[in-house]
């Protein structure tokens, strides 16, 4: 694979994380087509598009080397799947979070792709095995989740499935890094994936020190925005001990003799 002798990308789901997606594919110069399988609802989508892109650009913010109306010109709107995928290396799926609705429209979509075309769903929380379970060919299939909302926000967690090729994992890191995402690799797929588990034992012992009374609700806040949000903002955990404390004795020796203390006392 070379995602730059690449040209088209189908977008499964013409609402929100799919314009997105679109508009994210359009903006690193990709043809992008819409797929979806209410009548009109992908024309409408460019309609909205378009209007995004002309505030984008007019702002200053809009992403990739070319202009609003070049973007525009990439995308197309089809009520026909087959048609839709005709042509394309890379398939994003963006339907209902409903495991039914996605395995369904995966394994409707096999029939008229090659087994070279990368699968990939953005689902937030179902893992690959489960999503790709009506998939015959499912090393070619990933999950790539975005964060809502995506083109804002560049971070996307990419999980293989268990049968998922290495190569399948490099050209989809590589078509994110393209476009301007931040992509990240998850080496086997786990329920949550890795942004949501983090983000349920931040919210799990911040829950817990406002129930015990340790803390008031609108300081747990400013605990992460003035203070653990602002530092791993930049770094990330593991960096920020990594710049503080020595190799050998990372993470139980950074905070000192009380470190084992707090980690038995924070059970998530």
């Amino acid at each position: 694979y070379n995602v730059s002798d690449m040209k088209i990308i189908t977008v499964i789901g013409s609402g929100l994380i799919g314009r997105s997606w679109a508009m994210l594919f359009v903006s690193g110069g990709y043809n992008v087509k819409i797929y979806d399988n209410q009548p009109g609802q992908s024309t409408k989508a460019i309609t909205e598009i378009k209007k995004q892109l002309v505030e984008l650009e007019e702002a200053h913010m809009l992403r990739g080397e070319l202009s609003a109306a070049q973007q525009l010109a990439l995308l197309s709107s089809y009520d026909d799947l087959s048609q839709a995928l005709d042509g394309a290396f890379f398939v994003q799926e963006c339907v209902f979070e409903q495991l039914e609705v996605k395995q369904s429209i995966f394994h409707d979509m096999e029939r008229f792709v090659g087994k070279d075309v990368i699968l990939s769903s953005s689902t937030s929380c179902l893992v690959p095995s489960k999503v790709f379970s009506k998939v015959q060919n499912r090393s070619r299939c990933l999950v790539s989740h975005p964060v809502n909302p995506p083109y804002y926000v560049k971070l996307v967690e990419l999980v293989p499935h268990p049968e998922t090729a290495a190569a399948v994992m490099d050209t989809t890191h590589a078509l994110m890094t393209k476009v301007g995402q931040a992509p990240v690799l998850l080496k086997k797929e786990i329920d949550g994936f890795a942004l949501n588990r983090v983000q349920a034992a931040i919210i799990a012992e911040s829950w817990r020190l406002v129930q015990d009374g340790v803390i008031s609700v609108k300081d747990i806040d400013l605990v992460m925005s003035e203070g653990l949000g602002m530092r791993y903002a930049f770094i990330g955990p593991m960096e920020t001990m990594h710049l503080n404390a020595p190799k050998e004795i990372m993470p139980a020796g950074i905070l000192g003799e009380s470190s084992s203390e707090i980690v038995q006392t924070v059970s998530l």
